[in-house]
């Protein structure tokens, strides 16, 4: 809220921000934990890899769903609505998909799952962005990424201790239930957190001004910035929103022009872009690159342990940086060192000779895309990853934030979705050189894309951002 005369409730403020970026954890857990099941999947579904292949992209399709209508509803019901309804939908799909008996049945529960994890991604950090006082707003938002990070994390390492204690994923755990069921329903504590937490916390002020709810919208200013303060700041907001007041809708993004507003199409373009430098081939398919480029199992694994723990600390600098150096600034930098850690990794494995149909990377060049590669993740993580989040949470006028952001994130899924599916046809077709080209491609356009479209928003009210 307002910088002058500082009466944050700091306290307050930072507990419903851990609250909502528990979302953030569990879409990084609910991406990650679908990893250790596949053997499992195949096992018990008796689906081919056809089949299994599209029960774990499935969630891709609901995340796309959830994160548009999301964005759509809770300019109806409320942030804090919305997010309540992805924790319940993250509770069913967590005990959905270890019950499940067939791979349809399994598909449904994954579905459902995708539109908590699409909910979760464009309204938690839309949330706090709306609690948050501007100076501390980047911070704040950017704990989503390590959030989301530490999910994955936590997954893996969950779904690797149950799967040891168990002797495989496809072998009895505990209580008569193989192990990869009981991978899904570890999920069931934190979702269940999240719901309990949440009705502790209250609904975003710049919603309740938008839907004409004056006295619960003062009352929780006041709680977030003081009483004398509460009543001012209640005016800004109103200020802000349409000359006639009207509740925000999906059409007020539109624009007889450009289809939709510009300030949307920079959305979209910053959802995009966060997808087409590849970064999702490092999360879902890296033990895949690097066993394809003549890694063992164990060594491939291992790299990506050790990238996982960079991504962390990467995603640690952002958000101390973030309110200090700004958004656009951070980006940029990310852009310039990703499409050079990325062209050099294209390079080394377009040039790699190849020794029974894998790539045979000698002891220079072996090290040398290894470290590359966690370049490029660091600097995605201390630039794209989080700073997207960020933005997308806080660079739309308050009218539109809610439509705004379902647009938004329905490309963002989408995109994502897109480089998951073409990744596996890209390795078969063009390479790993090939598909790393085309990752480079889409970090140095991403350069000119931030130097020329992308505005700063550090330290700017909500209530000051233009359309």
């Amino acid at each position: 809220m307002s910088d002058k005369k500082d009466t944050t409730n700091m306290g307050f403020v930072i507990l419903i921000s851990i609250v909502a970026t528990i979302g953030g954890f569990l879409f990084g857990f609910d991406s990650g934990v679908i990893n250790g099941t596949v053997d499992g999947l195949s096992s018990a579904f008796g689906s081919n890899s056809a089949g299994t292949g599209f029960a774990v992209a499935s969630m891709l399709l609901g995340c796309a769903a959830g994160a548009f209508f999301a964005g759509t509803l809770a300019d109806r019901a409320g942030r804090r609505s919305i997010l309540i309804v992805a924790a319940v939908f993250f509770s069913v799909s967590a005990w959905g998909s270890g019950i499940a008996q067939g791979t349809a049945e399994f598909i449904v529960y994954r579905l459902i799952g995708g539109l908590a994890v699409g909910a979760a991604s464009v309204l938690a950090p839309a949330y706090i962005s709306e609690v948050a006082p501007a100076k501390y707003r980047g911070t704040l938002s950017s704990i989503q990424q390590i959030a989301i990070i530490s999910g994955l994390f936590v997954s893996a390492l969950s779904n690797f201790v149950i799967a040891k204690t168990a002797g495989g994923s496809t072998s009895e755990f505990a209580l008569g239930f193989d192990a990869w069921r009981w991978m899904f329903w570890i999920e069931l504590a934190p979702s269940i957190l999240f719901f309990f937490a949440l009705l502790l916390i209250p609904e975003s002020p710049r919603f309740l001004v938008a839907t004409g709810k004056k006295d619960k919208a003062v009352a929780v200013l006041a709680r977030l910035m003081g009483a004398e303060h509460a009543e001012a700041k209640y005016e800004e907001i109103n200020n802000s929103l349409a000359g006639d007041h009207h509740k925000p809708r999906l059409k007020d993004i539109v624009d007889s022009n450009y289809g939709v507003r510009p300030i949307v199409w920079v959305g979209i373009g910053l959802a995009v872009f966060q997808q087409f430098v590849g970064i999702n081939v490092v999360f879902y398919y890296s033990a895949v690159v690097w066993q394809a480029a003549g890694f063992s199992e164990g060594q491939a694994l291992l790299t990506t342990v050790i990238t996982n723990g960079f991504c962390i600390a990467a995603c640690v600098v952002a958000t101390v940086l973030v309110d200090k150096v700004g958004r656009k600034p951070l980006l940029l930098i990310g852009s310039i060192g990703m499409a050079i850690s990325l062209g050099i990794i294209a390079f080394v494995f377009a040039t790699a000779g190849v020794v029974e149909g894998n790539l045979a990377l000698t002891s220079a060049t072996g090290p040398i895309a290894l470290v590359s590669l966690i370049v490029y993740a660091v600097f995605f993580n201390v630039s794209w990853g989080p700073i997207m989040w960020v933005m997308l949470g806080e660079m739309f006028p308050n009218q539109i934030r809610g439509s705004a952001l379902a647009i938004a994130g329905l490309a963002q899924w989408g995109a994502n979705f897109l480089v998951t599916w073409s990744f596996p046809m890209l390795l078969a077709g063009i390479g790993l050189g090939g598909a790393y080209g085309l990752y480079t491609a889409g970090a140095v356009i991403s350069i000119f894309f931030v130097v020329k479209y992308v505005k700063e928003t550090k330290g700017i009210e909500l209530e000051d951002m233009e359309g």
